[in-house]
């Protein structure tokens, strides 16, 4: 059987992915073909036949040059499949097989891909006649984070509003208001991503 290891796994945009699999009981799987597809089998990310021969330039164009057959416990059965310039679009499900004239078997994972934000920013607007409104921008996040006000109690605090843009390489662009009627009050904006529970703070403190 085809084992995969346990646990969550993450790239981070623009960084590396690692897919692994292992024959179970141990056994060599050089003589083996191992394919990796995306998906439903259909887009296939690399082949390597039995014998050294690895066929990059059948893998689907997005893949081509971007990825690495890692070899040197193919004695024991391990393999692993390195994706370099990680991008959104290579999350998702991936299905690795091994394939030989009386053996074949394949097991599934998933990746997440995970893009920490740039810096937040809090900008306070013109005064209006029952408070002063502050705004939060933060960008260059994946998935959509999680975003909210808190005081300085670490107490969450409504916001006024809350809106989201995704630019061409999808990432999301957050932006949050509030409304202070105390003006003397610290305020924190915090965003954080749901993948990894990274997170960035911002606080002003209004006087």
């Amino acid at each position: 059987m085809v084992t995969v290891p346990k646990g969550h796994l993450v790239a981070r945009v623009e960084g590396q992915a690692a897919l692994s699999c292992q024959l179970s009981p141990l056994q060599s799987a050089e003589h083996m073909e191992v394919r990796w597809f995306k998906g439903d089998n259909s887009q296939l990310v690399y082949l390597y036949r039995g014998g050294g021969h690895e066929v990059n330039g059948e893998a689907a164009p997005e893949y081509v040059n971007r990825t690495e057959f890692v070899k040197e416990a193919m004695g024991e059965g391990k393999v692993t499949l390195k994706i370099h310039n990680v991008s959104i679009s290579d999350g998702g499900p991936y299905r690795c097989s091994f394939k030989d004239t009386d053996f074949s078997d394949a097991a599934g994972m998933n990746l997440s891909v995970a893009a920490l934000g740039l810096e937040t920013q809090i900008h306070v607007q013109v005064p209006v006649s029952d408070g002063l409104e502050v705004e939060c921008n933060s960008g260059g996040w994946f998935p959509q984070p999680q975003m909210e006000w808190r005081n300085s109690r670490g107490e969450v605090v409504p916001h006024s509003s809350k809106s989201y843009s995704q630019d061409g390489a999808r990432l999301f662009h957050m932006k949050m208001t509030l409304l202070l009627r105390n003006r003397s009050e610290s305020i924190m904006c915090y965003v954080c991503n749901p993948v990894t529970g990274e997170e960035k703070r911002t606080s002003i403190i209004l006087a």
